[in-house]
């Protein structure tokens, strides 16, 4: 068989297994009754199963050692690997009783911190003006940032098919430029298998929802967002730029709220229901309005941006700021960090 036959047969593979596998863990979590049940801040109306997002992770890990065994394994990659499992382990625990924070926390921590220390080569980050080489004491900021993103994920997993619109497309936009703008091919093909499984989850969980991503998928994919992210900018620092701007609607979103939620004086543990596109949820009526409308930004602000980027026509800090000023001002707009009177939404 060659390359080609291989890699196609390899995708529509991983789709397959994240459509079947995420229709099985539903019936195995309809059949236990690991079911996420509405409650004062849910924006949702019916109980409705959760942990689909294991489908996800299996597909994208099983694919991902696949391609290695055929082209030669990579030794980030098994890493990101581990580090996943260890991740999705403890969310699949959390989806079936509650697991104390500070265990989560510190396994998140240990999950971002080995594979942050995995990428082979410094990153050289253009801030503009200057550069600076992200090495030694620096490096434990950037795991600090692979764990926020980790938790934002989850944060912004909070309506229907949110959080695999942006995972699919998202994914997807990065492959694609990563492919028409000449960079390594070894860098092209896990974002693909991870856009793939989460299409193949997408497909139930678009809305309304017949089954939820939970917390082993949802920190999961924030673990991988980083640490693919981290590795691609191990090659050209431009390559995380692209990523934050692919992923600016959560990033901007949960980071605003936190920072707003912050300034009130907010216990920041306590759960809560205020971030951007939950008030948009609230105001449209509509999980579908609200996911569409990210898949929209995604597709039509967001993409343009990033692709200036990938193809050196403008630098990577410029392009962010640039890309991040509406969603703030929608953060801002859309109240973000202040708490309102909710009703339950379905549709």
């Amino acid at each position: 068989m060659s390359n080609h036959w291989f890699v196609l047969c390899l995708f529509v593979g991983v789709f397959a297994a994240a459509f079947t596998g995420t229709g099985l863990v539903r019936q195995y979590s309809l059949r236990k009754g690991v079911m996420d049940n509405p409650n004062h801040r849910s924006s949702h109306v019916y109980p409705t199963p959760r942990g689909g997002g294991a489908a996800i992770v299996f597909a994208f890990l099983v694919g991902l050692l696949i391609q290695q065994l055929w082209f030669g394994f990579n030794g980030f990659l098994i890493t990101l690997m581990l580090g996943a499992l260890a991740v999705a382990a403890i969310g699949f625990v959390d989806d079936h009783r509650h697991v104390p924070a500070r265990i989560r926390f510190l396994i998140h921590v240990l999950a971002a911190t080995v594979v942050v220390l995995a990428v082979p080569s410094p990153v050289e980050l253009d801030l503009g003006l200057a550069s600076l080489y992200v090495t030694g004491m620096l490096l434990p900021l950037v795991a600090l940032g692979v764990v926020w993103l980790l938790n934002l994920t989850n944060f912004m997993d909070g309506i229907d098919g949110i959080a695999g619109v942006q995972t699919c497309a998202g994914c997807g936009l990065v492959a694609l430029l990563l492919l028409t703008a000449g960079a390594p091919s070894d860098l092209f093909c896990p974002p693909v298998l991870l856009a793939l499984s989460s299409l193949g989850f997408l497909c139930w969980n678009f809305p309304p929802a017949k089954i939820f991503m939970g917390d082993v998928g949802s920190g999961t994919l924030g673990l991988l967002f980083g640490g693919l992210a981290w590795w691609h900018a191990s090659a050209d620092s431009k390559w995380l730029y692209v990523w934050l701007i692919i992923l600016g609607v959560f990033v901007v979103d949960a980071t605003y709220t936190l920072l707003r939620r912050a300034a009130q004086g907010e216990k920041l543990s306590l759960p809560h229901r205020s971030h951007a596109y939950q008030h948009a949820t609230q105001r449209l009526g509509s999980h579908r309005k609200v996911t569409l409308g990210v898949l929209a930004i995604i597709l039509l602000w967001l993409a343009p941006w990033a692709a200036l980027v990938a193809f050196s026509v403008l630098n990577g800090m410029l392009a962010l700021l640039i890309a991040y000023a509406p969603l703030l001002a929608c953060a801002v707009y859309l109240r973000a960090g202040q708490a309102d009177s909710f009703k339950f939404n379905h549709s």
